[in-house]
């Protein structure tokens, strides 16, 4: 029998104990490091790797990295707990109830559109809010709603987990992953989001193929029944206020895009347009201020588990910087991936992630934890920063 894989909590410390550790085994070394005065980028210097002095941690240190890597990442820690309660006061609102309702209503007795309507909306808010287990509420209605029209229950799973997955995945505005990744590597934030839009259709549009192949295959094999639209009846009309919440989201939008581009907003900035969007939105949506600010505290909550692994994975860096040993293992992986075309680097790191996704699930964890040395692997195999946030 397989043994169950250890939490994420558990397996970062793991690999905390493990390296603290090491830094008694490990030689200590240091790159020189040079700042780009035009971008503020910090560049390691290739063949300036030297031995320092070893700097062994102690037990203490172990656990001392955690608070500390807390502390380090507190403002993305911070990011997340406030774009988690703004999520969780549009939810409040039902709006998305509303909207999903409206939409397929209209797109009532066209199957596909159906499919495809719901999916895009899915997908949309992973892109933009990181939605992945914040869609949990919506798979009994959407099960329901697929059984509704005679089609099966993994139709149903299908539409909410491969919309969401596609906008979380290509993450044009992810905050938790592209926002959290291009933060440690030091980019603009949300630079190259042409291309993210780009692979969130191709993402996108071959998952709605899937799906409808397989509503085509049920059709084929008559496992599809007319039910009626039941379901319907749990979704939500869209009303006045809806729109109105609706339309402070989309301003909220463009201003942000505008200001990222224009004004060079950055997390400080961002997490503010978020607290008022929030407010904003629960206003709009008729939420009197004790509602807005439970509602708002209610999905920060929901969001603990991922800012605290935030920090957590953080300390893996701190552990090794005690160490001293951040460079050596960056050393040792440059060596490795040395005469590698960029290509083929670019795909090993992709393969790499991929890896780790079974380790750490966690899409903003595992930026704080992988991304500073991927950055600096991407420095000295010869591709972009930014090729190394895609291939995360």
């Amino acid at each position: 029998m397989f043994k169950k894989i250890p939490g994420s909590y558990v397996l970062l410390f793991y690999i905390i104990v493990v390296l603290g550790i090491a830094s008694y085994i490990i030689p200590a070394g240091t790159y020189d490091r040079e700042i780009d005065t035009k971008t503020g980028i910090s560049y390691v210097v290739p063949e300036s790797y030297k031995p320092v002095k070893s700097t062994p941690v102690s037990v203490f240190d172990i656990f001392k990295s955690i608070p500390e890597g807390m502390m380090e990442s507190s403002d993305i820690i911070i990011f997340v707990l406030i774009i988690g309660g703004c999520f969780g006061v549009i939810q409040a609102t039902g709006t998305t109830n509303a909207l999903i309702g409206s939409l397929v209503r209209k797109s009532s007795g066209n199957e596909k559109t159906i499919i495809i309507t719901i999916m895009t909306l899915f997908s949309i808010s992973g892109a933009l809010f990181g939605t992945a287990e914040e869609a949990l509420p919506f798979y009994p209605l959407i099960i329901y709603f697929s059984l509704s029209m005679g089609y099966d229950k993994m139709t149903g799973v299908a539409m909410v987990l491969l919309g969401t997955g596609t906008g979380f995945a290509a993450g044009f505005l992810n905050p938790f992953t592209t926002g959290i990744a291009q933060n440690v590597s030091e980019l603009p934030l949300y630079s190259g989001i042409i291309l993210r839009v780009i692979t969130n259709i191709v993402f996108l549009g071959t998952s709605i193929i899937f799906v409808i192949r397989h509503v085509n295959k049920l059709k084929r094999e008559e496992k599809i029944h007319a039910s009626g639209n039941r379901a319907l009846d749990n979704f939500q009309t869209l009303e006045l206020k809806h729109y109105k919440v609706i339309f402070v989201l989309a301003i909220s939008f463009i201003l942000m895009i505008v200001c990222i581009v224009k004004f060079n907003f950055y997390i400080l900035e961002i997490s503010t347009v978020f607290l008022i969007m929030s407010i904003a939105s629960g206003l709009a949506g008729g939420l009197n201020p004790g509602r807005l600010s439970s509602e708002f505290v209610k999905g920060a909550s929901a969001m603990t588990f991922g800012a605290l692994i935030i920090g957590v994975a953080k300390a893996v860096l701190v552990i090794m910087v005690y160490g001293s040993i951040v460079d050596s293992i960056i050393y040792a992986l440059a060596k490795v991936i040395e005469g590698f075309s960029p290509i083929a680097s670019a795909v090993g790191m992709a393969v790499f992630h991929a890896i780790l996704n079974v380790f750490i699930s966690s899409g903003s964890g595992q930026a704080a934890a992988s991304m500073p040395i991927m950055k600096t692997l991407a420095d000295m195999s010869g591709i972009t920063r930014q090729t190394a946030v895609l291939a995360f």
